[in-house]
């Protein structure tokens, strides 16, 4: 691994070309403010101030330096990626805006509070060690259950992994295949139900959609030795039967989030090895089936790092378990997007003294979850190492051999074009492994922005394109774009197959499974 000499010699003169021009601005005093095109210096204090102007342009001239060494770096594409990241994560903390000495916003606003944002500051500070993560909104406007994961429902099951909540038909027929929702078990299940205005969950119950969500139960040390095959046999398999026998539908449609849609691909490849087929539809939202493209994620992922793992908290462990805490993986997930979910959140709340702004989906990416670790270990090095689980036959989950293409209902896929989590290409990657007909749709924005984007906000775009070529970069070239939201295109694509529409239910559950709680029920209110 190494720089070219030839590379080394014309950054290197760039560098000092630059270096000149920002000392000579500086010197002259009838030259303008240095431009500061980075919204970390975007306050008047800095361009204002020469010498802090002065700071933040040789920051950010350094920090692309540094980043083109990076680039430049003769080496397999693991480890350039792995040095970018590296090298990025420097940068960002390094940040001249991220210390008190060296931020002249922050000073300005200590001298006008006679030193009050720094005594608050160091509460907040206080406050986030207290409570074991960082505030990325002000969490004492939000409760689960009172104004986020509001819509109306029941709960009519619980097991060890999860709740099954049915929500209250808003209108007087529904749709004879009911909706089976399958969230990511790594968060809390109300991303899909934060207020009314962005719900989805309320959203397919107002389009006469008979709607049931998964609520995963947050792993604590009784379930440290759960794997894979538990997830899928006994919590959406499980959930499968169970709303088939609630509503009376041998078929249900079914839509699986991020993990959700790959635990959920999973239960629908084993049913059908059983001879079972129960999906009138599958919905895949930002979801992979394929992991050749894990984008940043990848960079944490190779042999050494998943066999210690195994030896921590995966079956081979000494205690033949353990659990994943929610901290470590939402720290991991904030560290993807530092400047907008570390450092921002540093100088906000610790120099500058304030309480960040309420917000329901940030209250939400802080409501972590753990995970057993023997299923985290088998999703780590089957789907983001190995990437088995496109293989047909080549792995075992509850006694059948895994094979998507034996789903042959007709699948809505669904990718966000920024999202740094599930790359859209990589969502896009599971066209060819489902063998019927198949719908692909592209949304703006990222991994949950893209998703929770509701038409009544009239923001965003998303494109569409009938064909399906083998390459994304070639669908995306014949695709159309469409102002707004993508939820009207889902619904009415799952409109055909939803069956004929039957008088809505006039209470929930069955009399085998009657109502246990309200909605959202306990499970999702424990913490991590």
């Amino acid at each position: 691994m190494n720089l070219p000499l030839q590379a080394w010699s014309a950054l290197q003169a760039e560098y000092l070309k630059e270096a000149a021009q920002i000392w000579n601005s500086i010197l002259d005093p009838k030259a303008q403010p240095l431009p500061l095109p980075d919204r970390r210096f975007a306050a008047p204090e800095w361009s204002g101030n020469r010498s802090a102007g002065f700071l933040a342009a040789m920051y950010l001239l350094n920090a692309r330096t540094l980043l083109k060494m990076a680039e430049s770096f003769e080496a397999d594409e693991k480890t350039r990626q792995r040095i970018r990241f590296s090298v990025q994560q420097w940068i960002d903390a390094s940040s001249p805006s991220n210390f008190l000495a060296l931020n002249p916003e922050v000073q300005r606003r200590a001298l006008e509070t006679g030193g009050e944002s720094i005594a608050q500051g160091l509460q907040h500070l206080l406050r986030d060690l207290k409570q074991g993560h960082m505030s990325q909104t002000d969490e004492s406007q939000f409760e689960v259950g009172r104004n986020v994961a509001t819509t109306e429902g029941s709960v009519v099951f619980e097991n060890h992994l999860f709740q099954l909540i049915e929500y209250k038909p808003l209108t007087a027929e529904v749709y004879e295949h009911p909706l089976l929702i399958v969230p990511p078990c790594i968060n809390k299940f109300y991303i899909l139900d934060l207020q009314p205005e962005n719900s989805l969950a309320r959203y397919a119950v107002e389009q006469g959609l008979r709607v049931f969500m998964v609520s995963w139960r947050n792993a604590d040390d009784s379930m440290g030795r759960l794997d894979w095959d538990d997830y899928v046999e006994d919590a959406c398999i499980r959930a499968i039967q169970l709303v088939q026998e609630i509503s009376g539908s041998p078929k249900l449609n079914t839509l699986g989030f991020c993990v959700g849609g790959t635990l959920l691909a999973s239960a629908l490849s084993v049913l059908a090895a059983r001879g079972e087929k129960p999906a009138s539809s599958v919905t895949l939202l930002t979801a992979f089936l394929d992991f050749r493209n894990t984008g940043v994620l990848d960079v944490f992922v190779d042999e050494a790092a998943v066999h210690l793992r195994e030896m921590s908290i995966g079956a081979q462990s000494p205690a033949g378990g353990g659990l994943l805490r929610g901290q470590e993986l939402a720290a991991t997930f904030s560290f993807l997007r530092p400047n907008d979910l570390v450092w921002n959140y540093v100088v906000g709340n610790y120099l500058k003294g304030q309480t960040p702004p309420p917000f329901d989906l940030l209250y939400w990416n802080s409501d972590s979850t753990n995970l057993p670790g023997p299923m985290y270990c088998w999703y780590l090095r089957n789907a983001y190492l190995e990437n088995k689980l496109k293989e047909p036959g080549a792995l075992t989950v509850c006694g059948a051999p895994l094979d998507f293409g034996r789903i042959d209902a007709p699948a809505f896929i669904y990718g966000s074009r920024e999202d740094h989590i599930v790359p859209w290409d990589g969502a896009y990657a599971s066209v060819p492994l489902l063998s019927g007909d198949k719908r692909f749709v592209l949304g703006a924005s990222g991994h949950i922005a893209g998703v929770i984007n509701p038409p009544g906000k009239k923001k965003r775009s998303y494109w569409t394109n009938a064909a399906l070529p083998a390459e994304a970069a070639d669908w995306l070239a014949g695709a159309t774009e469409h102002p707004g939201s993508w939820w009207p295109e889902w619904s009415a694509w799952l409109e055909p197959q939803a069956g004929r529409r039957v008088p809505a239910p006039k209470a929930p559950g069955s009399a085998r499974h009657p109502p246990i709680e309200a909605a959202p029920g306990r499970y999702v209110k424990q913490k991590a």
